[in-house]
């Protein structure tokens, strides 16, 4: 592995913690600051639709900066961030942190997965993209499980100076390891956004705001329904947030390894299964075993599709892939801010811990119905081309009007 992916994914690493260790301690912050359970789900909402705001504009940006510069900055702005969560007075400044952390996003997983994807040759690239998306899966697997028992256990307050401390070491990766190319070439913010002509580049953003939305419909809201519902103690969450890293890993490995082969296949299986399980969770989070492993597969079946989408928004953007990347990354946090928002309305009205399972299951069935119209529309392109007629297939007096 080229050490340049290495320092992306130890970036990726950093901001996987930031982005989730919040569901773990989310009791505890609500707690705190004398919030309900949904309102501290803000948290979540807000970071994503930072990530949404801040990915095109911060790549806009970026076009005049070279790209490692850019990443180096990018993680100046999480390490800000989470400074300030840490040291909020008020729940207000809390999410303003978070939304300021969540900035770094985006951009940082768009630029960064154009600079993997050039770090190998064809046929490797979602490969490449998954090595780095390594980072934010082995985060669910050990970042934000410790994060969430030292927030449980010393406070967690400390949990986001931690987080901010591996800011700070993805920061120093980027800079040691990322080699400086200087300023792309040819990059233009009109060119940029001369991808989204192409409709598959929005049919596949689409799929990403619903796909892995649903996964977090029920991830939001994991460590109550954990414990008020399924019967877990409030120290087994940290557990429970492992095996849904371990499921994040694996599918994010067969997702890396299948997408430069079956990439729509792989969609087609993976939405179909994420709809099924999702749909079952709302049974089997009363049952401790079973709400385990079904928590381990939700985490795989919604990051195997994370390789894929990505690798299909570079495929159809190829001309100008950086912002459309980027895009894509928010496309992700639209969906996870959607999902939160929905589940925390499903829970407000009475509904129950395990309504937001059933929002997640409508939301990855509907990215299901996309990618089968993504796949028709290509499928109908070509026989469109083909009816197009030639310059020796023109009509008569077409051919009369032009002078021998």
């Amino acid at each position: 592995m080229p050490l340049a992916l290495l320092a992306l994914t130890i970036g990726a690493f950093a901001i996987g913690t930031t982005e989730f260790v919040v569901m773990g301690v989310l009791p505890q912050v609500a707690g705190d600051f004398g919030v309900s359970i949904p309102a501290a789900g803000w948290l979540v909402t807000g970071y994503a639709l930072g990530v949404v705001c801040g990915a095109p504009l911060l790549t806009v940006l970026g076009t005049r900066a070279s790209r490692k510069k850019m990443l180096m900055l990018l993680m100046g702005l999480l390490v800000t961030g989470n400074l300030l969560s840490a040291l909020a007075p008020v729940f207000g400044v809390m999410l303003a942190g978070r939304v300021l952390a969540s900035f770094t996003h985006g951009a940082f997983f768009g630029i960064g997965s154009v600079v993997a994807a050039g770090l190998v040759g064809p046929g490797k690239k979602a490969g490449a993209i998954s090595l780095m998306f390594m980072g934010l899966t082995v985060a669910n697997v050990v970042g934000v499980p410790l994060g969430t028992l030292i927030g449980q256990a010393i406070g967690w307050r400390i949990t986001f100076v931690i987080v901010a401390a591996l800011g700070a070491i993805g920061l120093v990766g980027v800079a040691a390891l990322v080699p400086e190319t200087g300023r792309p070439e040819g990059v233009r913010v009109r060119t940029e956004f001369a991808a989204f002509r192409n409709v598959q580049v929005w049919l596949a953003i689409a799929m990403t705001v619903l796909g892995f939305g649903g996964v977090f419909a029920a991830f939001t809201y994991i460590a109550p329904m954990m414990t008020d519902v399924a019967g877990y103690s409030e120290g087994a969450v940290s557990w429970l947030l492992v095996l849904f890293g371990v499921g994040m890993v694996i599918g994010n490995v067969v997702g890396g390894r299948l997408a430069d082969r079956a990439l729509m296949p792989l969609l087609y299986v993976s939405l179909s299964g994420l709809t099924l399980v999702l749909v079952l969770f709302m049974a089997t989070a009363h049952h401790k075993a079973a709400a385990a492993v079904t928590l381990t597969l939700i985490g795989a079946l919604g990051f195997s599709t994370v390789p894929p989408l990505q690798k299909r928004v570079l495929d159809h953007a190829s001309a100008a892939p950086t912002l459309a990347s980027a895009v894509n990354i928010g496309g992700f946090n639209l969906g996870n801010a959607l999902a939160a928002w929905l589940g925390g309305m499903t829970i407000s009205g009475g509904l129950g811990y395990t309504a937001p399972n059933a929002v997640g299951a409508i939301m990855a069935a509907a990215a299901l119905l996309l990618a089968v119209l993504a796949v028709s529309l290509e499928r109908r392109a070509p026989q469109r081309q083909s009816k197009t007629p030639t310059p020796t297939e023109s009509s008569p007096t077409t051919e009369h009007s032009v002078s021998p």
